[in-house]
């Protein structure tokens, strides 16, 4: 019996809703799952965004994580650079295939999109052993292009060839001719695992989806949360029930579909997610200016869920109004960062001396941190999934406090090599929020530095009571 693999495409196409944390929770949950690949959003920021695939990487067990890479061979070394130490890692080339999106898009012409094709995938079989070729708006291309484009790609090194109804506008009678006409003009892709992505332009996603795997494909593209594309829970269920008549399965475990897929609508319903969309994004309803006045500003602040005295609002207020002079609009994630920075400011009882970290690619990561208390010096050492993970466990023993991570945030501050990274880390304890903030050129080390900035306001208001 021939496996289905479900390749989950919900970071691809809702990750702008989630946080960091958030992100590295839904691999895992997606990895519990049992789907075949975890398909990630590519590199535009280089540090968080490879801290990210890094992260993810070291936090997926067995499913394949997937990552598209740019058309250039320094666009794949970047990606390949965050994706190396995943167990089962992937690389994908998308390229536009209609002459609309190539034009509009790559603004580069049919026989010279052949060529990067070729170009880009033979460089990325030379780096991964898994190459995926993803034909993006296939159903729309001249079917002469098309077949040239696929078949470039299978013989410059793809092991997967996905094929994609982008515009969702084909009814599966239409797909499964349309699939069948590929089939026959493309020997070369009965070598290779052919794949599918359908939009739901016309309600009818999963069903297309169906008919691709009755004519031969062997991968689907579904998401775990409502997207405009394949539901995983429903093509799931389907392969449960009818697959073994038509001699196919999925590694999906079905018993797990329900509970898994409900943590998953949580988290984009009801969780972080509704408050900030990531690295970048805003809470829902707190967009402030220079024009609101000091109520409003906290009455934000207390949205984000802080409990400020009243010295501690007047310093964020006095903050919010030097940053609004020369900031159009203000939102949750500077709002956020002006709380860390300026209040529940406290004599420091944790001081950060110094900090090892060993990650890489088929070894699990380890954190060794020495802290500074009351003139003595404390270490810790702990494994974890990814370089952060094991910093923050770490830093748990050393100091022997666990609080509950409420948001964890992620952004650069400057440009160019050296770039200064910017975390924010919400730390919630009996009840409280306490902000923590950390800069540094090292991802890792502003990360540590704004837990133990957090960790410092903890240890001081519950050990003074």
């Amino acid at each position: 019996m021939e496996e289905v693999k479900i390749s989950d495409v919900t970071m691809k196409a809702l990750g702008g809703q989630l946080s960091f944390k958030e992100k590295i929770e839904l691999s895992k949950l997606l990895d519990r799952l049992g789907v075949s690949v975890i398909g990630l959003e590519g590199i535009e920021n280089a540090k968080v965004d490879a801290l990210r695939i890094k992260s993810i990487a070291a936090a997926v067990r067995e499913s394949v994580v997937a990552v598209p890479v740019a058309h250039t061979r320094e666009g794949v070394d970047a990606v390949w650079a965050a994706l190396r130490g995943a167990k089962r890692p992937r690389l994908q080339v998308v390229t536009p295939t209609s002459t609309v999106q190539m034009e509009y898009l790559c603004h580069r012409k049919p026989d010279a999109m052949l060529a990067l094709i070729r170009e880009i995938v033979a460089y990325c079989r030379e780096q991964c052993a898994d190459v995926e070729f993803v034909a993006d708006d296939a159903t729309r291309a001249e079917p002469e292009y098309l077949r040239g484009a696929v078949a470039a790609a299978v013989r410059a090194g793809a092991t997967t060839v996905t094929v994609c109804d982008t515009a969702g506008a084909m009814l599966p009678r239409e797909f499964a001719a349309f699939f069948e006409k590929l089939y026959e003009d493309v020997p070369a892709l009965q070598d290779v695992s052919v794949g599918v992505a359908c939009s739901d332009g016309l309600a009818m996603a999963d069903a297309c989806a169906m008919t691709a795997v009755l004519r031969g494909a062997r991968e689907v593209k579904a998401s775990a949360y409502p997207s405009d594309g394949v539901s995983l829970p429903n093509i799931a269920k389907v392969l449960a029930a009818k697959g073994e008549g038509f001699g196919v399965r999925t590694g999906v475990r079905t018993v797990e579909l329900g509970r898994i897929t409900g943590q998953i609508a949580r988290m984009f319903e009801a969780g972080k997610g509704a408050l900030y969309d990531g690295l970048g994004g805003e809470a829902e309803g707190v967009t402030l200016s220079q024009h609101d006045d000091k109520a409003a500003v906290l009455q934000s602040v207390a949205k984000l869920g802080y409990e400020l005295s009243d010295e501690d609002g007047e310093a964020v207020w006095t903050a919010f109004r030097r940053i609004a002079r020369r900031k159009e609009e203000i939102g949750a994630r500077e709002l956020d960062a002006i709380v860390a920075s300026v209040a529940m400011q406290v004599p420091t009882t944790y001081v950060v001396k110094s900090y090892v970290i060993n990650t890489g690619s088929g070894i699990t990561a380890m954190a060794h941190l020495k802290l500074e208390k009351s003139g003595k010096e404390i270490e810790g050492v702990a494994l974890g999934d990814g370089p952060i993970d094991a910093a923050f466990l770490a830093l748990e023993q050393v100091t022997g406090r666990h609080c509950e991570m409420d948001d964890f945030q992620i952004r650069t501050v400057t440009e160019g090599h050296e770039a200064m990274g910017e975390t924010v880390v919400r730390l919630r304890s009996n009840g409280k929020l306490y902000p923590g903030r950390g800069i540094s050129t090292d991802i890792v080390g502003a990360s540590i530095h704004a837990y133990v900035n957090a960790l410092n306001k903890i240890a001081y208001e519950e050990d003074s009571v």
